[in-house]
């Protein structure tokens, strides 16, 4: 596990990635910074890393995983339910890449408005 931080808007926490092909790349990548885009309780941005989707890749999730969305090449941070979710638990619009999670409470990052920058480091 690689441990990196990712500060959106005023909220900064740690993760950590797995040793996965598409978090590995990710980590090779670091830093990287985007804007945020809200999609319900997930926060979404186009990153450069341009991967295709693992065999394990999947729609539902953990609140606190990181997931890697092929079809956008974004990054994504799950927090809650999203709007084509079922129940409480995220979910993404397709498959992702589950690349880590999130140490802290990943509720936080509610906090974070459309457009904020975010920052991926080391």
């Amino acid at each position: 596990m690689n441990k990196i931080t990712i500060t959106a808007g005023s909220v900064s926490l740690g993760a950590e990635l797995n040793d996965g092909p598409t978090a590995t790349l990710i980590w090779d990548a670091l830093p990287i910074e985007g804007r945020a885009n809200r999609w319900g309780d997930e926060i979404y941005f186009e990153i450069p890393v341009k991967t295709g989707q693992e065999p394990d890749a999947r729609e539902l999730v953990e609140v606190g995983e990181l997931g890697y969305w092929p079809v956008g090449h974004a990054f994504c941070i799950f927090f809650g339910p999203t709007p084509v979710s079922t129940d409480e638990r995220p979910r993404a619009y397709s498959p992702v890449n589950i690349l880590g999670r999130v140490t802290g409470d990943a509720a936080e990052f509610r906090k974070v408005k459309n457009g904020d920058r975010v920052v991926i480091s080391k």
